[in-house]
């Protein structure tokens, strides 16, 4: 692995770069070639480059493997998964019908992930070995989703990690389901590490609960406590729930979630150094040494419930978004017609960049300032659109159709914002705000313990115009805050709020990660990680997902190395830390305006000229909106260059539907509709069914062809019937003929590993 220093730190950037620099080092005598694809890996090259981009490259086709290919003279770069299927079907290609040719002039093999060893020698002792001109592993498979954020798209983990096993006879498989799918996890965060160049020291989340899912101590939970809904559908859920009051004081360092991940990450890095000891040389020694944060999602529970009013949090939470990226509004054209209009949120958009992370208010007047100054600069506009309400503004721009990218962009934020809006206003999101504020903090804007939040939330779990979801969140939050309430409390808030079945199921699921619900008259309040307070906040986004206080604390040296253990190698006391950039004074705006007209002071943070140092945090079982834009805020303030990834992204919606099934395994889920299956199988063999495409349609025999003329230079014959020697080499000129056991040890450099 060469040195990426010289490469953008946008992860966006930096997988577009590396595809396309392993197309341009495709380069066959010939100029042209082909790229085939199979449809997991076109799903990685099509979210990286337009197919402007590849076929500008020389390429004149982009085939896909599982499609009726006719055989040709170019040579063909391969973009595949690693899967045993891909690997036959390649060979198959360069294995002809007696009197055929094969697909290519030769193959330049291209893998999302490594190539197993099994396969590798596969290939090399098949027919298509003499064809094979390169093959290189591209460490891709992980989503890019802006430039500090990466998604692997595992949100079928989210139930293998949390729901509980059915019996105890399915304990030891869903235990062999969680290492399989933590294998997956440790392979793709190594991706990204090889992506961006660092060997990070890993430090792991040790939580103070009681371990989720099959991971919990099956034998804190055998004794039998009836549900208090009678039902029995919650008595697993409860018997955690009362775990909290059986174990006492809780070590969960042994097998907790985060630190088998972290010793997996660990040892796929320790592979990867062995086979590449270049890579640790590459290290900037004038540059902080990088550290990857894991923690999971039962670390902060409040976090995927409390309204945001930040741009980006507030649009996924309360717009029709599908995907996270692609929102269809009306669009309103030159002629005043308006027209369905899809537009994809992306760090492509300028405006949407640098909106998506402030607070709705100032992302409105931002709009509106930006607005005006492109009418002037653009239009010639010299009116007060200062002045000017957004349907005005909307109104302006439908009278410039010269400006059609532009205008579209505007016209797409112009739709969002005021939507937003409307639902806070209709939504009464002001009310349910302010006691989730309380709940999430515990504290009052003016910094004191809350009173009355049950008079203030009754009445709302009780409004029919409140929609259930919003009842939900509010009581999850103040369960939460109460850390467990008797069980008749929450009977008497189900009945006040009249939620179904599946949405009490909803909030009984909180103790399947972790939380304690129910609580005695005994009970002593637990030890939680809590925010540090802020001065300029808005009152009612005074929350902050824990991710910034364990950044925070990890920047300053006072992250508790007990709930944080480092896998190895922990900095001594005399380790340099980067020290936080200076902050102006502020003074504190939390009761000086309404909640959401509370104009926090602006911070000016000096800018740094040191390397920055990287950190990347990865957090088990979904991660969401508020804690993306944390590591952008955090990183910014600190001068820290901060990536954040995990299993999915989650919103508030979708993680109670998650909730409603995890008891019950994922079945009738979004993501896992079959819900859990066990069973015991190699990771290759995992890995070929989770990257299955379908078979291509047979090949038809060819009819007896003419004899061939001699080829000319550059050209690729047929292999004869001893095959010639191969003269393909990445990193080494070696050739090799396969005499005996000498050139089998040599293959490994072969093929440029």
């Amino acid at each position: 692995m060469n040195s990426v220093t010289s490469q953008p730190d946008s992860l966006i950037e930096l997988v577009k770069h590396r595809f396309l620099e392993a197309v341009k080092s495709v380069d066959p005598p010939g100029k042209w070639k082909v790229v085939v694809v199979d449809e997991h890996a076109e799903k990685f090259l099509r979210a990286a480059l337009k197919q402007f981009d590849v076929l500008e490259q020389n390429v004149t086709l982009i085939e896909s493997l599982a499609s009726h290919r006719e055989p040709q003279s170019l040579e063909a770069m391969y973009i595949l998964m690693p899967t045993a299927k891909n690997v036959r079907r390649v060979i198959e290609d360069f294995t002809p019908f007696e009197g055929g040719r094969p697909m290519y002039g030769g193959a330049h093999l291209f893998f999302i992930d490594p190539l197993p060893d099994q396969l590798v020698q596969e290939l090399w002792g098949s027919r298509a070995q003499p064809y094979l001109r390169q093959l290189q592993d591209l460490y891709l498979n992980y989503r890019a989703v802006e430039s500090n954020v990466f998604s692997l798209d595992f949100p079928e983990h989210f139930f293998s990690f949390y729901s509980p096993p059915r019996d105890s006879r399915q304990v030891a498989n869903a235990r062999a389901r969680i290492e399989e799918d933590l294998t997956f996890t440790a392979k793709r965060i190594l991706n990204v590490l090889v992506n961006i160049g660092e060997n990070p020291l890993i430090r792991y989340f040790v939580p103070d609960h009681p371990l989720p899912g099959a991971l919990a101590d099956q034998a804190a939970t055998t004794e039998q406590t009836p549900a208090s809904e009678g039902s029995g559908r919650w008595r697993g859920a409860l018997q955690t729930a009362s775990s909290f009051t059986r174990q006492g004081s809780i070590s969960n360092d042994g097998n907790s979630i985060s630190k088998m991940l972290a010793l997996k990450v660990q040892k796929e890095l320790d592979d990867y150094i062995k086979a590449n000891p270049d890579f640790v040389r590459i290290q900037n020694p004038n540059k902080p040494k990088p550290v990857l944060l894991i923690t999971d999602r039962t670390m902060d529970m409040f976090a995927p419930f409390v309204h945001e009013f930040t741009y980006q949090a507030m649009c996924e939470d309360l717009l029709p978004i599908q995907n996270g990226t692609q929102y269809r509004y009306k669009f309103q054209s030159s002629a005043g017609t308006y027209e369905d209009q899809v537009a994809t949120l992306s760090d492509a958009d300028e405006i949407w960049v640098k909106l998506r992370h402030l607070h709705m208010q100032d992302a409105i007047e931002l709009l509106k300032a930006d607005f005006a100054a492109f009418m002037q600069e653009n239009a010639g506009f010299t009116g007060k659109t200062g002045q000017a309400s957004v349907n005005d503004m909307k109104d302006m721009l439908a009278n410039l159709p010269q400006f059609k990218e532009m205008r579209e962009k505007f016209s797409l934020h112009l739709n969002m914002a005021p939507e937003c809006m409307d639902k806070y206003t209709n939504m009464h999101l002001e009310d349910i705000a302010k006691v989730e504020q309380a709940c999430a903090t515990g504290k009052t804007p003016e910094g004191k313990t809350p009173k009355g939040i049950v008079e203030d939330m009754v009445p709302l779990i009780a409004d029919r115009n409140v929609p259930s979801r919003d009842k939900i969140r509010i009581m999850a939050l103040y369960i939460m805050y109460r850390q467990g309430i008797p069980d008749e409390d929450k009977r008497r808030l189900f009945e006040h709020a009249r939620l179904t079945l599946s949405e009490q199921d909803a909030v009984n699921a909180l103790a399947l990660m972790g939380v304690r619900i129910r609580r005695g008259a005994a009970d002593r309040d637990l030890k939680l990680m809590k925010q540090k307070p802020e001065d300029d906040d808005y009152e009612l986004s005074r929350f902050h997902p824990l991710v910034k206080t364990m950044l925070d604390d990890h920047i300053i040296n006072k992250l508790d190395p007990t709930q944080f253990p480092y896998v190895r190698n922990a900095p001594g006391p005399s380790t340099p830390v980067a020290a936080p950039a200076p902050v102006s004074s502020t003074t504190s705006l939390r009761s000086a305006r309404p909640g959401w007209t509370a104009k926090p002071s602006a911070n000016k943070t000096a800018v740094s000229k040191e390397p920055k140092q990287r950190m990347i945090v990865f957090v088990i079982g979904g991660m969401t909106y508020s804690e993306m834009r944390e590591v952008y805020v955090m990183g910014q303030k600190k001068n820290k260059e901060i990536y954040i990834g995990s299993s999915h992204i989650i919103t508030p919606n979708q993680f109670i539907d998650d909730l409603k099934q995890l008891e019950h395994q994922g079945v009738g889920s979004k993501a896992l509709p079959n819900g859990l299956e066990y069973q015991e199988r190699s990771y290759q063999e995992a890995y070929d069914t989770k990257y299955w495409t379908r078979d291509p349609p047979p090949r038809p025999r060819p009819q007896p062809a003419p004899q061939q003329p001699r080829p000319h230079s550059g050209a690729l014959a047929p292999p004869a019937t001893s095959p010639a020697p191969s003269s393909l080499s990445v990193k080494s000129s070696h050739s090799f003929d396969g005499r005996g056991e000498k050139e089998k040890k040599k293959k490994r450099h072969f093929f440029g590993f």
